[in-house]
């Protein structure tokens, strides 16, 4: 293949491999084929992960093109194929013969009708007996898919299918990081957090051609899935909950702080507005959590800023002087408190009466530490750093 014609190719068929020495020769058949029969210019590139069965060799000898993964994972082997693939459009899928690498058509339609991704639906195309554990199809695969909507207004339904395909040039934007089966989640994520344009397209899984044990392992990897959509999504990791807490607490204070809370036959009092303290603290702490992580994130390139209401963001130092000022007055309600107790000798004093002192003055001044430190850490997150060029400079 010249070096004209390599620049040239549509599609490349990529495969991760790893000891798939029973399967792989038969994907790469299949994928060769495809290429031939559609009249589409290609490539089927496998990226070996480590194979120490005769994988790559297989692979090669079925019409490959065969690298080599420097290093173990999933999606480490898929980002270095990204990398070395030639196509325009990139369509991979598993090397286990779960797949079928001879009916591609739907992906390919999609990818030239404008789409940047085009993901694979199993539920909607159809999972043969025993292709997929139970665990995955009714547990696994539909809650972690509904988060994945829920979190990210995705609309696609099987976030974890094998099989998809993109655009070259709009994945090489999204910076792709993780290097295990995460990736599957990592890619539509910052795909839809990107604006990409995403299509679903019904897909079969077949069971796949393994005797061996397959490479995914159900609690490790699904909590992998689950801990990355959490961290790509602070609303909801910090926001929502943290809200929760501060209202239920605020709750707790105006209902408790004046005066008991008679309900029936049981008391609401003091010991009530100590949890209330409890979560009001905690519930601010969180949002404090949510307000760095989308500074970071922002700064980062992993959120899009929104220049309507930056206007509306006060600066960190700002905050730090809200949460010094709110520091102040919870401290000065516990120094009167404390006068008050000096005043009767520091004898006995009404209990109830000094604890809706004490309680409120610790709360403003924890609060007030909260928001101040976090101003700080705000401020650390925006230093602006850089290099001074020294060549030429004189002595």
């Amino acid at each position: 293949m010249t070096e004209a014609e390599k620049k040239d190719l549509e599609l490349t068929i990529l495969m991760p491999c790893l000891n798939e020495a029973e399967t792989i020769g038969t994907c790469v058949r299949k994928a060769v084929r495809y290429l031939r029969e559609s009249g589409l210019k290609g490539e089927v590139l496998v990226s070996d992960n480590g194979s120490g069965d005769g994988s790559p060799e297989q692979a090669a000898e079925a019409g490959a093109r065969v690298i080599r993964a420097d290093r173990r994972g999933y999606g480490y082997a898929l980002r270095a194929g990204i990398l070395a693939a030639r196509g325009r459009f990139i369509i991979m899928g598993d090397a286990d013969d779960s797949y079928d690498f001879s009916a591609l058509d739907a992906f390919v339609h999609q990818l030239r009708a404008g789409y940047d991704v085009v993901v694979g639906n199993r539920f909607r195309g159809g999972i043969e007996r025993r292709a997929m554990p139970l665990l995955h199809r009714y547990l696994g695969n539909p809650v972690l898919s509904f988060l994945g909507r829920l979190f990210f207004r995705c609309r696609i339904r099987d976030f974890h299918c094998g099989l998809r395909g993109f655009r070259r040039d709009a994945v090489d934007r999204l910076d792709l990081q993780t290097t295990g089966m995460e990736f599957a989640s990592e890619l539509i994520v910052k795909a839809a957090l990107a604006g990409l344009s995403i299509a679903e397209v019904p897909t079969t899984l077949s069971r796949d051609g393994r005797s061996g044990r397959p490479h995914l392992r159900s609690w490790r990897d699904g909590w992998r899935h689950l801990r990355f959509l959490l961290m790509f999504a602070p609303n909801w990791l910090f926001l929502v909950p943290g809200s929760l807490l501060c209202v239920a607490g605020l709750l707790i204070f105006a209902l408790v702080l004046p005066a008991p809370l008679v309900v029936g036959d049981v008391m609401f009092d003091v010991h009530t507005l100590v949890i209330g303290m409890g979560a009001l603290l905690a519930g601010s702490e969180v949002l404090i959590f949510f307000w760095l992580a989308r500074q970071y994130m922002t700064r980062v390139g992993l959120l899009t800023a929104r220049p309507r209401r930056s206007r509306l963001r006060p600066d960190w130092e700002q905050v730090l002087l809200c949460g010094l000022l709110l520091a102040a007055a919870g401290a000065v309600v516990m120094a009167y408190a404390v006068c008050r107790w000096g005043m009767a000798s520091f004898g006995d004093l009404n209990y109830t009466w000094m604890m809706r002192l004490v309680i409120p003055g610790v709360s403003m001044f924890s609060l007030g530490i909260q928001v101040a430190t976090g101003a700080f850490l705000s401020g650390v997150i925006h230093l602006k750093t850089g290099r001074i060029d020294t060549e030429g400079a004189s002595p």
